[in-house]
């Protein structure tokens, strides 16, 4: 006998079902579709046959999981949410393969989201109801609008965000900002009629001294840039015009702080995740790290950046 519930107007016909998973009325699980333990099948779901549930997973009403969609372990999705498997669906033309769709693990998708072919929502981000999501959500973003935007991070308030953190005075310490050893800076500034003057020394009022350096500008408001982690390498980032703001995050603590100063800066050591984002359209952002480029030294994807803080700290 199955280990699990079957709503006598529901239809089941894969076996591959974990325990204590409910399946509600007028659902529809075809035989090949997998599905872990104790999910929550709801009302008018349909899955398709290659479609992979994890465990703990919820799908509310009125959705369907098309061939190729994967659901990783603690996944919602909200009633009527829509994916999609084929970019250029045409009728009675089945692709050699459709497109694979992932959200991964603790991940939420809003009600009447619509979320197109090939993409990854990322482990525990939030995409908002009635958001049609064409690009593929980073870890932990919260993403809504039509396209989807990102406009925060989970977890990312706190103590760090923006002017807040940073004392005010001659000293160049702000503080520390709660995630390892980021820390933002108070560098001095001078106010003279004939302009403003913000300096800075490094090894001093910037904590190492930089091989090399970057600006970033004209970045569309709507783009996030960063998004890795360096295994040697320290950054001290200052928006010198304009304002951005950053995420850091060290695998255990995620804080967000805005940089809309000169005279601000932000130290990211390495083994620090850290993402940009919110570009004012005049921004303009300095960047001084501690080494030259190396591209074995970068860290370009979450789950990767967890599994070399386990092997480091393990």
């Amino acid at each position: 006998m199955a280990d699990f519930h079957l709503h006598p107007n529901g239809i089941c016909e894969s076996t591959a079902v974990g325990p204590r998973t409910r399946i509600w009325a007028f659902a529809h699980v075809l035989p090949g579709a997998r599905i872990g333990a104790d999910c929550n099948i709801c009302d008018g779901v349909f899955v398709e046959n290659d479609v992979v549930v994890g465990d703990r997973v919820t799908v509310k009403c009125g959705v369907q999981l098309w061939d190729g969609v994967s659901l990783e372990d603690d996944v919602f999705v909200g009633p009527n949410a829509t994916f999609t498997n084929d970019p250029r669906p045409r009728s009675r033309q089945r692709p050699e393969q459709f497109s694979r769709t992932v959200v991964r693990r603790g991940a939420s998708i809003g009600a009447n989201a619509t979320i197109l072919p090939g993409l990854e929502i990322g482990e525990q981000a939030m995409v908002g109801a009635g958001a049609v999501v064409t690009r593929s959500v980073p870890p932990f973003a919260i993403a809504v609008g039509n396209p989807a935007r990102i406009v925060g991070y989970v977890g990312s308030e706190g103590p760090g965000e923006g002017r807040q953190a940073a004392t005010a005075g001659p000293q160049l310490a702000a503080g520390p900002v709660g995630v390892g050893a980021a820390a933002l800076y108070e560098l001095p500034l001078v106010k003279d009629l004939r302009g403003n003057l913000s300096v800075g020394e490094f090894e001093r009022s910037v904590p190492f001294r930089p091989r090399r350096y970057f600006l970033v500008f004209d970045v569309p408001s709507k783009e996030v840039r960063g998004e890795h982690a360096h295994k040697q390498c320290d950054q001290f980032l200052i928006c010198v015009r304009g304002s951005c703001a950053v995420v850091v995050d060290d695998g255990a603590q995620r804080r967000q702080v805005t940089l809309d100063r000169p005279n601000l800066g932000l130290h990211i050591p390495a083994g620090i995740w850290g993402i940009q984002y919110k570009y004012s359209a005049d921004a303009v952002l300095l960047v001084f790290a501690s080494d030259h480029y190396d591209p074995d030294d970068y860290i370009r994807s979450y789950p990767q950046f967890q599994r070399w803080l386990g092997q480091r700290n393990g």
